[in-house]
């Protein structure tokens, strides 16, 4: 069976993905804090549809904002913003298209974006990437 059973295996594969969790929230939560200070307001945290997760969504006047956050807790695998992949941008667009739908709204008459904030240093250093993402439609 190896050095650890299965249970032993499944435990520490649930107690990581908790971790990690926990991890997110903080640093979304030190995102959230950012963004507030430069007069964002918070509509939806952690919308999830089928295709994806959007960690925040915000007004910035009349722009709804949808934010993806990074964090990377060293340099030597490179910057937070780098971990935005065309992949996970595709899913976040994806999942806006969904939000907005529930939401009344249209992808063609909503002043919306797609930003980026990328944190390193535990947080300390929280970079702001406005229009981030590409769009796609």
């Amino acid at each position: 069976m190896g050095l650890f059973s299965r249970t032993k295996l499944a435990s520490l594969s649930a107690s990581t993905a908790t971790n990690n969790k926990q991890s997110g929230h903080h640093y979304e939560t030190l995102a959230l804090q950012h963004l507030q200070r430069q007069g964002m307001t918070l509509i939806s945290r952690n919308f999830s549809a089928k295709c994806g997760e959007i960690d925040l969504i915000m007004r910035d006047s009349e722009t709804i904002v949808f934010i993806e956050v990074k964090y990377r807790q060293h340099a030597q695998y490179g910057h937070a913003a780098e971990a935005v992949t065309p992949q996970k941008a595709r899913r976040v667009m994806k999942t806006a298209q969904v939000w907005l739908a529930k939401n009344n709204l249209s992808v063609h008459n909503t002043d919306m974006r797609f930003d980026v904030v990328a944190l390193h240093k535990q947080g300390q250093q929280v970079e702001w990437i406005k229009s981030a993402l590409t769009e796609i439609y």
